[in-house]
């Protein structure tokens, strides 16, 4: 099967067409009579992209928009496909999101995947579509449905690794490279060396307990998936198995195991001395090196067949940061697409923008998520969480660099040992060979390539070997140098100069060292290190052990800040417009650590920071009998904020014992302080589990809790419906993840991907149905649901208003701090104005809105919630916005205000 790479957009098939919005009663703006809302009949005209210019000052393509006749989401919905939600379970969804708003349906990777597998990321064949869900014609199906309801579809990829599964046979590349080393087709797939035996750390004891005891078993079986190549011998070891390179299967076992082109090894032994490089230090998951046009094609046929015939529409590449080039690999896949439109999972650090060159309509909406959610933490809170935190952890409010240095020295040191030790052998051979260079020794190359790699903020910089750095990209480098300057021996300075002007591609040495492939291999090593310690040791060790506030550790998030102003988030959200009018914004994804609403009840507890610490206080002693005595602080106060921020007795998704037993098991393992996944401590985490399971069931603390709730009920709910419109109207393209349009207790993968309850007399879709029908909402979580179906329609109706070249983004004049205002721009003209409640608690202590203002736009503008209208000019917010937690007001046309004066008129 080969890719389809056209260089013109083909013609365009009726699902890239502008689609229809089915008939609901929410009607968002119009009087009775003349709705120009759902049901109209009316077009979406912002789903595809004309080949004309734009009036914002666009090309029709800029590489940061979808080419001529390519589709753009709107507002796209995330479905976690699995056993449990199959293509034809998301077919049977489609009436429901359509109504609901959602343009586009936005799948989880399709492709066939390891068995068992609940996510899909660990792919094992590129050219077949997941059975599991459905198959090839199954997605078909889906993709038919969806577009006959005017809607597209978006599917992540995986350019980044592919499965070691279990058995090995699953994966046929990977099965290839270990039968026949160098000789196999497939040799150049992986990353990793064939000229010696790929490590394969699956044993349980080491290698010489394995053979003595004869755990390992030659057998001869036909391979599935390999039948053409009748009878193999095969290697078992319990459930794994691998290939026997010919001519070896009569050896001695020990001899036949040492002439194989792999190496069996104790699993201990994967952290030193893995040698192919993994997806961060995951070793079921093997990277491949997309880079190579010839493993582009094969990794990417099925695919871009799916998107050249029009069954797939736009694109989600995970995790680009681990390729060689991932500016390089984006305009490749933009190009082979025919522009489609693509998302990057990219992580940015606070001050990091997305590099320009990239050829992707931005990012899947990190940066974003972070910034909605500090919005909403008052300042002022910092001081009196950060003295809870070190009563109950001993880590103080200023330790977040020391306890962020300790995580990353500790996964070098640990998990991710054998990757640095490879990037510094190979500067050590590279200087060793030439004369001007080996007096720097190895060890004073991998000093200062620890170092680099600790001061590094960002998960990696963009250096292409060959193409000169941008001023950014040195920028950046040299600041991370002189942070790692001053941890290094005065002697290692010039050693560490030498290692950056070798990372930077600069000249060094001798003439031939510039063009060396071993140097445009420590360059791109060095970059993929980099991001995996980043991943790592940050996000994934020091966000679990820093738990000052923990909604701000969240995935691309910067804890650091604590809390956003408003100037800053608009002058953040201009920068992004200007660029990436395409971007996504999120936030809830099936990497998030914690839920939005779990987040927007955390956000809170800044508000009422002394209130929490007297709360926590009051509990610990209440609960001390059965609180354990070994128990950790940072477990300790981790566990307070979960319970917390997942608090909802009573509502449709309720926290219970063993969801979160098994959160804070795997939140502790991944803090590595106590426990950990390779040595954890069983006792220890089953005491936390019991006690955590005690304060759900202790009537006092039940008490105590719903007291709690009562008293910030009002600024859970203004904070979780605020949040949700800034997420749907602030930027780009809105993202919806499953289930998020009510209220969830959703902790970090897997409790994320648990079933979503759509149908039923009390699942999602009949509590649509009774909100369109005109019935109240009842609760936060019909409240939610109306203001997400309210603000999704309004998108379907005014699509170029929020994506594309002609929308646009301004800051609208409010007299204080405690509201969020901004207008959504059609044509520079505002078409949508959108005011948030900030800091409700403090707003209520100050009396309220008082005789704070707006300055709105000029014109008539109906609220999407109320229909009440409001005029252009000065406006008090106490009027326009009253006890509203958020305002989203539209702009309605002059022909429709001449049809409704005339209508008084009569």
């Amino acid at each position: 099967m080969t890719a389809t790479s056209p260089t013109t957009s083909p013609t365009t098939p009726q699902h890239d067409q502008p689609g229809h919005v089915p008939a609901a009663p929410l009607q968002a703006l119009g009087p009775s009579g003349h709705s120009t809302g759902p049901g109209t009949g009316e077009t979406l005209p912002g789903t595809t992209h004309p080949p004309t210019q734009a009036s914002g000052g666009y090309a029709p393509w800029s590489g940061h928009v979808p080419g001529p006749g390519r589709r753009t989401p709107v507002t796209t919905y995330r479905l976690q496909l699995s056993e449990d939600l199959t293509f034809a379970d998301a077919e049977n969804l489609v009436p429901y999101l359509s109504r609901l708003g959602v343009t586009d349906l936005y799948l989880s990777p399709v492709l066939a995947a390891a068995p068992g597998s609940t996510h899909g990321y660990d792919v094992i064949d590129h050219q077949r579509v997941s059975e599991v869900l459905g198959g090839r014609a199954g997605l078909e199906s889906l993709a038919r449905t969806a577009h006959d309801a005017g809607m597209g579809l978006v599917v992540d990829i995986v350019p980044n690794h592919m499965a070691v599964p279990t058995p090995a046979w699953h994966n046929q590349p990977l099965w290839s490279v270990l039968r026949e080393g160098a000789d196999s087709p497939y040799a150049a797939w992986f990353d990793v060396s064939v000229d010696e035996p790929i490590l394969m750390p699956v044993l349980g004891r080491r290698i010489g307990e394995v053979l003595a005891d004869e755990e390992l078993v030659l057998e001869t079986m036909v391979v599935p998936g390999q039948e053409h190549l009748g009878p193999q011998h095969v290697l078992r070891y319990f459930d794994h198995a691998f290939p026997v390179a010919a001519g070896t299967e009569s050896l001695p076992m020990h001899v036949l195991v040492e002439r194989q082109h792999y190496r069996l090894a104790y699993w201990k032994v994967g952290d030193e001395e893995i040698n192919y490089r993994r997806f961060f230090d995951v070793g079921t998951l093997a990277a491949i090196r997309v880079e190579d046009p010839e493993v582009f094609s094969g990794s990417h046929a099925l695919v871009l067949e799916l998107v050249g015939s029009g069954v797939v529409n736009g694109l989600r590449v995970d995790h680009p940061d681990g390729l060689a080039d991932p500016g390089g690999y984006l305009s490749r896949l933009s190009a082979a697409s025919g522009a489609a439109w693509i998302a990057a999972e990219k992580i940015l650090a606070p001050d990091e923008s997305l590099p320009t060159s990239w050829s992707v309509a931005g990012t899947t909406g990190y940066d974003a998520a972070w910034r909605i959610d500090q919005l909403q933490v008052d300042p002022s809170g910092a001081a009196r969480l950060g003295a809870l935190m070190q009563e109950l952890t001993g880590d103080a409010p200023v330790d977040l660099g020391r306890v962020t240095e300790e995580a990353k020295r500790e996964i070098i040191a640990g998990s991710l040992a054998s990757e640095v030790d490879r990037l510094a052998r190979i500067l050590d051979d590279l200087t060793s060979r030439d004369v001007r260079l080996r007096d720097h020794t190895f060890k004073d190359l991998r000093a200062c390539v620890i170092e680099l790699l600790v001061a590094a903020e960002q998960y990696r910089a963009y250096v292409v070997p060959g193409t000169p750095p941008t001023p950014e990209t040195v920028a950046v480098v040299h600041r991370d140098a002189e942070v790692a300057r001053a941890r290094l021996e005065a002697d290692q300075s010039e050693t560490l100069d030498l290692v950056v002007a070798l990372l930077l591609g600069e000249p060094v040495g001798s003439e031939g060292l510039s063009s060396s492939a071993q140097r445009a291999e420590a360059v791109i090593r060095f970059q993929q290190v980099c991001g995996a310690v980043t991943a790592k040791g940050v996000e994934d060790t020091a966000f679990y052990r820093w738990t000052h506030l923990t909604s701000l550790t969240e995935v691309g998030g910067n804890p650091g800040g604590f809390a956003l102003s408003a100037d800053e988030a608009h002058a953040w959200a201009d920068r992004v417009q200007a660029t990436w009018p395409d971007t996504m914004v999120t936030s809830t994804t099936h990497d998030t650590k914690r839920g939005e609403d779990v987040r927007a009840r955390l956000d809170v507890l800044a508000s009422y920071a002394e209130e929490w610490t007297d709360l926590v206080h009051r509990l610990r002693a209440a609960t001390q009998r059965v609180r354990p005595v070994d128990l950790d602080g940072r477990s300790e106060n981790l566990l307070w904020q979960t319970l917390w921020g997942t608090w909802a007795p009573g509502s449709a998704d309720p926290m219970d014992a063993d969801r979160l037993g098994r959160y804070l098991v795997k939140a502790a393992r991944e803090q590595k302080t106590w426990t950990s996944w390779t040595a954890p401590d069983l006792e220890r985490e089953q005491a936390l589990t019991d006690y955590a399971a005690h304060l759900l069931s202790d009537e006092e603390v039940t008490r105590q809790m719903e007291a709690f709730a009562s008293l910030t009920a009002r600024a859970v709910r203004a904070c979780v419906l605020a949040n949700k419109a800034l997420t749907l109207t602030w930027l780009g393209v809105a993202d919806v993840y499953q289930g998020s349009e009510v209220t969830r207790t959703s902790l970090v993968d897997p409790d994320n991907r648990r079933v979503v309850s759509y149908t039923g007399a009390s699942g999602l879709e009949a509590v649509l149905e009774r909100l369109d029908a005109g019935q109240s909402p009842r609760g936060l979580d019909e409240e939610k649901l109306a203001l997400t179906a309210r603000i999704l329609r309004l998108r379907a109706q005014r699509p170029e208003t929020f994506v594309g070249p002609r929308s646009g983004y301004r800051a609208i004049p409010v007299t204080t701090s405690f509201a969020f205002a901004y207008a959504r721009l059609l044509d520079e003209e505002p078409d949508v104005v959108v005011i948030a409640r900030r800091l409700s608690y403090r707003l209520e202590q100050l009396g309220g809105w008082r005789e704070e203002s707006v300055v709105l736009p000029e014109g008539t503008w109906q609220d999407v919630v109320s229909e009440t209208r409001t005029q252009g000019g000065f406006q008090r917010l106490a009027d326009v916005v009253g006890e509203a937690p958020v305002v989203v007001l539209a702009r309605i046309p002059r022909a429709v205000q001449a049809i409704t004066s005339q209508e008084t008129d009569v």
